[in-house]
């Protein structure tokens, strides 16, 4: 089953085999959907053809019909006026049909993604914290056993450095992060793990493993943990770059926001009392393509 993930910054699709649960072909590629959101409120011409143009290399690894593949969008969508016209826009140009998917949905599908590769790693699923950080927003689950909280913030990264700019970003950050420090203050006890399943986490993650954006490895990210010291660290090292270093080691499209997002990942962990992170790539596009795999198996049974 395919699930296929336009977020923020990035289109991400990957293939799963239902049986065994892992990943069989992936695809990723940054997009910047959001670019100019928050000064139009519009997906930017620029944006869709750049959006089309990674829908259409994806297509030639991924066979699609409508049987196999399930396309979401998420904040960049979901805050557009011209959400109808941009979806209708790459459908005609890729034959690949959008749904923009609230932020409850987006935090449940993050959930099944991230358990599953919980439980394939030996790890407890049942007590966590996970914060999914992206371009646009940034989704938190609370689960402690059967109890499950989502919440979901207008905090993201793309937006945050088209708000404040680099030169205001501590302010801006600080700033936009009262909202969510508000609801950590409702959490009163201590979780098994706070997990970070984004673009940030993973990206950081693989920079401390001496491995570059192209020779990027999931499964050599999927239970790194990632202390504040550490991370403090490599953005101390990225700041220092220069940008096309910078980009050897966070992809095209990344470099100029890989700083904000360090920061912003810093200070939500600092919110809610946590020194380390436990990195799971896993993320929407696998939780969209594992329920696709379970509504198969339920209808077969």
């Amino acid at each position: 089953m395919l699930g296929c993930d336009l977020g923020s910054n990035t289109l991400r699709v990957v293939k799963i085999d239902c049986k065994t649960k892992e990943r069989v072909k992936e695809f990723e590629k940054i997009v910047k959907t959001a670019e100019g959101i928050a000064s139009t409120q519009n997906i930017s011409q620029n944006a869709l053809n750049r959006i089309v143009e990674a829908i259409l290399e994806a297509k030639t690894s991924f066979k699609c019909d409508r049987r196999n593949y399930k396309a979401v969008t998420t904040a960049a969508l979901r805050l557009a006026k011209n959400s109808s016209f941009a979806l209708e826009f790459i459908y005609k140009k890729t034959g690949v049909l959008f749904e923009i998917i609230d932020s409850s949905k987006e935090a449940e599908y993050t959930r099944i993604a991230v358990e599953n590769r919980l439980e394939k790693l030996g790890l407890n699923s049942k007590s966590f914290i996970l914060l999914d950080l992206g371009g646009g927003s940034c989704e938190v689950v609370v689960k402690n056993e059967s109890e499950i909280i989502r919440k979901s913030f207008d905090v993201g990264i793309v937006t945050i450095v088209e708000k404040y700019a680099l030169e205001n970003l501590d302010f801006g950050i600080k700033k936009e992060c009262e909202k969510i420090a508000l609801f950590a203050k409702t959490i009163e006890k201590k979780f098994d793990y706070f997990i970070g399943s984004s673009g940030t986490p993973t990206t950081i993650a693989s920079f401390l493993n001496q491995i570059d954006y192209d020779h990027y490895d999931y499964r050599k990210v999927n239970g790194f943990l990632l202390d504040k010291t550490k991370m403090n660290e490599a953005l101390e090292r990225l700041i220092l770059m220069q940008k096309q270093e910078r980009i050897k080691w966070v992809g095209v499209g990344r470099d100029d926001l890989i700083i904000a997002g360090v920061k912003l990942l810093l200070e939500i962990i600092s919110i809610f009392g946590y020194e380390t992170l436990l990195v799971i790539d896993d993320g929407l596009r696998e939780g969209v393509a594992l329920s696709l795999c379970n509504k198969q198996n339920f209808n077969t049974n």
